[in-house]
């Protein structure tokens, strides 16, 4: 029977000096942000816990002071292997500062890397990370000196005569997870929750390398209450269970509550109101025209996010798309919401979702463009002294059947507008994104290369595509001056070749009339 305990004395019972402890979640998502204040809490008051390793796949934060956020403090930690960085300022402080070993793989991996450790496997193998700043020969996903001194966790191999990247497993003592209900033998179900992560992968995990797991819960009703077919995690693998505040147990951090989100309801979606004509709807309308009948898709927040609004302008049907979260169907949700979907079809296990991924089962793949080199690397995870951290880019990208990345041409003060059909730059972007080489490679142009795999760049005045001989510029938006607007603005040539003219119709106000084909 586990024990029905505080947040406090969990922690103080079972999360030691130097334990290594996983975390599940997804930016706001199945966070158990109770049991992560009481570790802030007992290390602040009592010095303890102390030296601890952490490992998560996505990232659990709001950019401020919640999720892991909670664990930056100095001596608190002291090593952590993350998927995502972006939301954790106050870890990439710790990182950045050298006061602990800091390591960036990718989210599937360490999500796959749970499951592979409760089954009692030496680790990953896989080819997710092959030439990118995870792969030994680069960087090895090392963000710092301290990491740097104690090696990198993956290694390159060879199988059958091909390259493999073996991503090493590490015991977990401690899993910190949450669900929706507990019985009182631990049984728990997870059916108001809008994701359910890698939440029994890292409680298996825990249990198989002789540890202890630590659930979440919003509240604890008698054994025999509730329906079997929605207990998630069975009661054999909980040692302990925390009733929480309702404030810490919000199903995200930007929402208490919407039963659209964990598919218990469906709601209406009302109409969304035409995007301004403006560099955003332009990169969104461009890449609109790349969707296909039926396609299973992957679209990353920011700017790729107008590419739903385009499908509804334009009355799109039959666009699938997904998150790594692991929805299917429905309406991404954005911001603290993100990861989480409206009227989802189905909701799965997030390392289940990116077998499906790692597979090929993607489409396509619309991503952000942050900076992109003359050999058609991007870099998405790393920026001077700011870790963002790949999360599921590099899964994504290496694998999708087409990726699109998305993104204004330069950064930092672009104003443009458009008049009489026809693109104008009002003001230009104070930082270059086409240099010639990126600071970190998330992505690799000479593997998609190799794979075969089309790649298209897309900005508001220019279409890229990657080929054999480089980065190749095919299309021009009516109204730029090739040398003044687009030549002078990269730090590399690109390959010019039967360049041609924008389609018109992105350029005016009333929609395209796009349709799948």
């Amino acid at each position: 029977m586990p024990k029905v305990i505080t947040a406090q004395e969990a922690v103080r019972q079972y999360i030691h000096n130097g334990s290594t402890v996983a975390f599940g979640g997804f930016v706001g998502a199945m966070v158990p942000e109770e049991i992560k204040m009481a570790i802030q809490e007992q290390y602040l008051n009592a010095g303890t816990p102390k030296a601890l390793t952490i490992i998560y796949a996505a990232g659990q934060g709001d950019s401020s002071g919640k999720g892991l956020n909670h664990l930056g403090e100095e001596g608190l930690v002291e090593r952590i292997i993350g998927g995502h960085w972006g939301l954790v300022p106050r870890l990439q402080k710790l990182a950045l500062e050298n006061k602990c070993a800091a390591y960036n793989y990718p989210q599937g991996v360490i999500s796959h890397m749970f499951r592979d450790i409760a089954a009692g496997k030496p680790g990953v193998i896989t080819h997710v990370g092959l030439k990118t700043f995870a792969d030994p020969r680069l960087e090895g996903g090392m963000l710092n000196e301290k990491a740097r001194q104690a090696g990198p966790l993956v290694e390159l191999i060879e199988i059958g005569g091909r390259e493999w990247l073996f991503y090493k497993a590490i015991p977990i003592d401690v899993a910190v997870v949450r669900a929706t209900y507990a019985d009182t033998k631990g049984n728990c179900t997870f059916q108001k929750e809008g994701v359910t992560a890698e939440t029994l992968a890292i409680c298996q995990a825990a249990k198989n390398s002789g540890g202890k797991v630590i659930v979440q819960v919003e509240h604890v009703v008698e054994y025999g209450a509730l329906d079997t077919r929605l207990v998630r995690l069975p009661g054999i693998y909980v040692d302990a269970v925390v009733e929480a505040a309702p404030e810490n147990h919000t199903q995200t951090f930007g929402t208490q509550y919407n039963p659209a989100y964990s598919g218990e309801i469906r709601v209406p979606v009302s109409s969304l109101k035409p995007m301004p004509l403006d560099q955003r709807k332009i990169v969104a309308r461009r890449a609109a025209m790349e969707l296909v009948p039926n396609a299973i898709t992957n679209l990353g927040i920011g700017m790729p996010e107008g590419i739903a609004a385009i499908a509804a302008e334009e009355g799109l049907e039959g666009m699938v798309l997904t998150t790594e979260a692991g929805t299917i169907g429905g309406i991404p949700a954005s911001g603290k919401d993100f990861g989480v979907t409206l009227n989802p079809d189905c909701i799965l296990d997030q390392p289940a979702q990116f077998d499906f991924y790692d597979g090929g089962g993607l489409d396509v793949a619309f991503l952000g463009l942050a900076q992109a080199d003359q050999k058609g690397n991007i870099n998405v995870s790393r920026f001077g002294p700011k870790i963002a951290g790949c999360g599921g880019f590099i899964n994504i990208t290496q694998n999708a059947k087409k990726v699109i990345y998305c993104g204004t041409f330069t950064a930092g003060g672009l104003k443009v507008t458009v008049a009489d059909g026809a693109l104008k730059i009002l003001q230009e972007g104070s930082s270059k994104k086409f240099i010639k080489q990126v600071e970190q490679i998330t992505f690799s142009g000479d593997y998609a290369i190799e794979k075969g795999q089309p790649v298209l760049y897309i900005t508001e005045r220019a279409v890229f595509a990657l080929t054999p001989e480089g980065v190749t510029l095919k299309e021009v938006a009516p109204g730029v001056d090739l040398q003044r607007d687009i030549l002078d603005q990269m730090d590399f040539v690109p390959i010019i070749r039967n360049v041609k003219i924008m389609d018109m119709r992105i350029f005016r106000d009333e929609p395209m009339g796009l349709t799948l084909s």
